[in-house]
């Protein structure tokens, strides 16, 4: 047999995990209660394992793991259906949530997800061979999506990358595309709902929402459509 590695992952209590990922279409193959909890749960060849710690903080966790794949827009597709029927939406900040699907300038196309316990689940397909980063764009509202995008995900720090929409939104010499624009108001106003501001993020999103898209240019557009639709729920005006 070859070798495997499992994470084992942290978490205060083991059903509201569970929960989550048998939501997300996987097995729970083996659970105990003595001498301490912990629990497996499986879909296909992916196995990840968790143990419960009463003084544990979900919301202070670094814990995270990489699940790679070779279909990543069917596994996210497959697993916001599973949120969106277990939550009745799709959560898109606290704990659980999901976060978009994009392409990273490292040669993968992945998305994040952070279960109750905390653990942030990278799951991701190679694009390319080469793992270090990209260049950053030269044109002006590719570079910012570039770099807001890695503030706010990569970096952890949405306030910053919140600066970095701002500034170039407010630009007047230049106009991004319809599709530029499209990105930059959806990432805009998933950042602005982290934070709490649910003001800029309503306006921001109803902006977005409001583009007249060509099919070409929808199509160009459909991780942050994807996105825009998770966010906008339909009984949001």
């Amino acid at each position: 047999m070859p070798e495997k590695t499992i994470p084992i992952l942290p978490c205060r209590t083991l059903q509201p995990v569970l929960d989550f990922y048998t939501a997300l279409g996987f097995e729970v193959t083996y659970q105990q209660r003595s001498p301490n909890p912990y629990a497996v749960v499986e879909r296909g060849a992916t196995e990840l394992q968790f143990f419960a710690m009463k003084r544990y903080e979900p919301s202070e966790s670094i814990s995270t793991c990489y699940v790679l794949t070779d279909d990543v827009d069917g596994l996210y597709e497959a697993f916001r259906a599973g949120l969106k029927s277990a939550y009745g939406r799709i959560p898109t900040r606290g704990l659980p949530r999901l976060g978009p699907l994009k392409d990273m300038s490292y040669g993968v196309r992945q998305f994040l997800m952070t279960d109750p316990g905390g653990n942030c689940v990278r799951v991701g397909q190679r694009t390319g061979e080469d793992r270090r980063h990209g260049r950053a764009p030269e044109e002006t509202f590719a570079r910012a999506l570039h770099h807001a995008s890695l503030l706010a995900d990569s970096k952890g720090d949405p306030a910053g990358a919140a600066k970095v929409i701002d500034r170039v939104l407010r630009l007047t010499d230049e106009t991004p595309t319809d599709v530029q624009l499209l990105q930059l108001l959806v990432l805009r106003g998933d950042i602005a709902g982290r934070l709490g501001d649910e003001e800029t993020a309503a306006a921001a999103l109803a902006r977005a929402a409001a583009l007249d898209l060509t099919g070409t240019e929808r199509e160009q557009a459909l991780d942050a459509l994807t996105r825009l639709e998770d966010l906008r729920p339909a009984d949001r005006p």
